[in-house]
């Protein structure tokens, strides 16, 4: 079922639409399947592309044009990762960042990273709270760097 974008949504002030979402989840996706860190973990997990793709459409509407499409809980799935760090966080976001600012213009771009660097943080401190390692998570961790730019 498609859903509007709420009036109030981040994303409408900054021209974000569902076929931008669809480029930019399609386009990042196939940069972490390539990707030598990233690609075996979602390897691993994922069978059918084409359904996570779509979840990951709707997920992604959900957060930046306010549409409830998504319907899942991404803290249970993130922990069931055992072998999921730090790492995998950061390699995340630096593809995440490169791939928005390439498929989306500007405005739009920044405002997917900063909503995608808040949910790695989130999910960081779930994780890490949940393996009992405390919440030792420094926000700057996952801040953009220059090397981003």
């Amino acid at each position: 079922m498609q859903h509007t974008p709420h009036p109030k949504a981040p994303g409408l002030a900054v021209g974000i639409t569902e076929a931008m979402i669809h480029d930019l989840v399609h386009s990042f996706y196939a940069e972490v399947r390539r990707d030598p860190l990233l690609g075996p973990i979602f390897g691993a997990r994922i069978e059918d592309w084409d359904a996570h793709l779509e979840k990951l459409c709707a997920f992604w509407s959900s957060v930046a044009l306010m549409t409830g499409r998504f319907k899942g809980r991404p803290m249970p799935v993130h922990i069931a990762i055992p072998d999921i760090s730090i790492e995998h966080f950061e390699r995340w976001l630096a593809l995440f960042r490169a791939t928005a600012k390439n498929v989306c213009p500007e405005p739009a771009a920044a405002l997917f990273i900063d909503r995608a660097e808040r949910i790695a943080e989130s999910l960081h401190l779930g994780i890490s709270l949940h393996r009992g390692e405390g919440p030792g998570f420094t926000p700057a961790k996952f801040a953009s760097t220059p090397a981003d730019a």
